[in-house]
This record gives C-alpha cells, sequence and structure tokens, in this order.
C-alpha cells in the first residue's frame, strides 16, 4: 500500500510538473502570436502551489529537505534521535495548527475567483491544509520507522545517518 501510495505521489507530482510545462509554452507561444492564454498563468500557479507541496512530502519521506546541523552532529545519537522527536512533536503541531488555519481560509475563499480562469481561489488555499496532512503523514511514517530502530545508532527520524542509502525513486 505505501509503494502504491509512493507511486500515485510521484505520478500527480510529473503530471503537474508536466501539465505546468505545457501551460507555460503554450501561453507564450499564443502571446506570441497575439492570442494570450490568460487563464493559463493563473491556472500554471494553481498547480505549482500543489507541486511544491508534493516535493515537500517527498522531501519529508526521503529525509532530503536542506538542514544545518554541525552542532547536532556533535551530540551522541541518542541524544540527536532525542532532539529529532521533540523537533517532530514542534513540527507536527505547526502542521496541525497551519491545516487547521489554511481549511479555514479555504473556507472563506469559495466564492472568490481565482484570476482571470473561472476556478474558485479555494482550489489554491485546500493545498495548504492537504500538503500540510501529506507533509505530517509522512513524518509521522519516519518516526514509526525510525522508533523501533531508536538504539541502533544509525536510524533517525529525518535526518539520513551513515547507514542510509540515497533514496531512489522506484517506478
Amino acid at each position: 500500500m505505501f509503494k502504491f501510495l509512493k507511486r500515485l505521489e510521484f505520478a500527480l507530482a510529473a503530471t503537474l510538473l508536466g501539465l505546468i510545462v505545457v501551460l507555460v509554452f503554450a501561453a507564450a507561444v499564443m502571446r506570441f502570436f497575439g492570442h494570450p492564454l490568460i487563464w493559463s498563468v493563473d491556472l500554471s500557479q494553481l498547480l505549482f502551489i500543489w507541486l511544491c507541496f508534493f516535493g515537500a512530502t517527498k522531501a519529508m519521506r526521503e529525509k532530503s529537505h536542506i538542514g544545518i546541523d554541525y552542532l547536532v552532529r556533535k551530540l551522541s545519537r541518542r541524544h540527536q534521535f532525542a532532539l529529532e522527536c521533540l523537533i517532530s512533536v514542534v513540527i507536527l503541531v505547526f502542521l496541525v495548527l497551519l491545516a487547521v488555519e489554511g481549511y479555514k481560509l479555504t473556507m472563506l475563499n469559495r466564492q472568490r475567483l481565482f484570476g482571470d480562469s473561472g476556478l474558485s481561489y479555494a482550489w489554491v488555499t485546500a493545498a495548504v491544509p492537504v500538503g500540510c496532512a501529506m507533509i505530517g503523514a509522512a513524518l509521522i511514517g519516519n518516526l514509526i520507522r525510525a522508533w523501533p530502530r531508536r538504539n541502533d545508532g544509525h536510524t533517525l527520524i529525518y535526518s539520513r545517518s551513515e547507514a542510509e542509502t540515497p533514496a531512489r525513486m522506484e517506478l
């Protein structure tokens, strides 16, 4: 089931990126010929915000977010794990708060139109609570995978250890 979700997420992100490229290219070509596609820019921005959350989720799951860990690496592995647990709780609380506020914003923007596209602006703001849920699920998944191996000295929650190989997308 987990591999299926990873593949579905990757397929959706790749599709969104492809659509963005096609829309921007079509808009440029049509503008050159004097027939601009005004709605294509709006739709590209809408797709881009969703793509950002898919990418952030993938990066969280694969422990690929950029981090500055100079001071953290000076701690023992046990203390590093404890610190990552604490930070994970803080991140999860932040994601919950952001998701709640994002949901409220989505409900407020149901009637507002997004640029010239005719779409509801709620499609843009809905990316925030959905994205926060996806990132939170990825972080919880990392916690669940790391917890049984917390004493091995190699497995961390969202920082790659030397024992872990770089993540690869399996199709």
